[in-house]
């Protein structure tokens, strides 16, 4: 009997004794439970927002919705956003603010009021940049500080014909596509007041074609920065069959990223 109760108690104790750890090791497993992995969360940076201003106070491009369609797709493209307007009152502080470009699309003559003028000269001035697409130059003749922003002010053009373009730097965005000269289709301006600042990317051949008036110096695309912000400006888009040229498209993208310092 007592052989008996002695090995009931050692049983007990045993269980007891297993029990316990076993309860410790569940308690452990529980306790050392990786933390669950909570889904993360990456906000897309917002794309920029491009202004295309289209107003005109003179001749008006017929070119100008295909241009506007062509910078469409290469914003969808190319990831940015475009805004038209021909409205000028929305050359003011707070809104100029919204883009990191505005870029003329074939305007012409006075398209800003002083007051407008002024609001545009603080944005270049904060950093801001200008892309300007041919009529561009042919704008705001009265307004010293654009012409210089422009780099040069259209004069005249002879009869649009094909002309042969040397690439004076293929390095750049704008150009780096294209080979050593470029044959186009367009009208051809010439210019006046050409500022010896601007970083010449394309120049006409005017042994090529007829009514240059600019010489052996006569730019048709460049570059350059100014008064705090970035300036681009290309001299071809007259025509509409020139926004469906690949090239063409290359060079309008490539002058876009630069402006938009990418």
């Amino acid at each position: 009997m007592k052989f008996l109760i002695k090995n009931i108690l050692l049983v007990g104790v045993s269980v007891m004794f297993f029990a316990c750890g076993g309860a410790k090791i569940d308690q452990e497993v529980v306790l050392n439970q990786p933390e669950p992995v909570k889904d993360t969360v990456y906000e897309l940076p917002e794309k920029p927002q491009v202004l295309v201003f289209t107003k005109t106070a003179g001749f008006r491009h017929g070119a100008i919705e295909t241009g506007v369609k062509t910078l469409k797709q290469l914003s969808i493209r190319n990831d940015f956003k475009i805004i038209r307007t021909e409205d000028a009152t929305e050359f003011n502080t707070e809104n100029l603010a919204k883009y990191k470009l505005v870029l003329f699309l074939n305007t012409t003559g006075d398209v800003l009021n002083n007051e407008q003028q002024d609001a545009f000269e603080a944005y270049i001035q904060n950093g801001g940049s200008y892309m300007g697409v041919h009529a561009a130059s042919d704008t705001e003749y009265e307004w010293p500080w654009y012409g210089k922003l422009v780099g040069a002010y259209f004069v005249n053009h002879p009869k649009q014909q094909r002309a042969t373009i040397d690439v004076v730097d293929g390095s750049q965005m704008a150009t780096e596509h294209l080979n050593s000269t470029w044959s186009q289709f367009d009208e051809w301006y010439n210019f006046k007041d050409i500022s010896p600042d601007i970083h010449v990317l394309l120049r006409l051949d005017e042994t090529s074609y007829v009514g240059g008036k600019n010489g052996d110096n006569h730019p048709i695309a460049w570059y350059h920065e100014y008064d705090g912000g970035r300036a681009f400006y290309t001299g071809l888009g007259h025509t509409e069959s020139s926004y469906d040229d690949l090239d063409f498209r290359k060079h309008l993208i490539g002058g876009i990223n630069w402006c938009l310092n990418r």
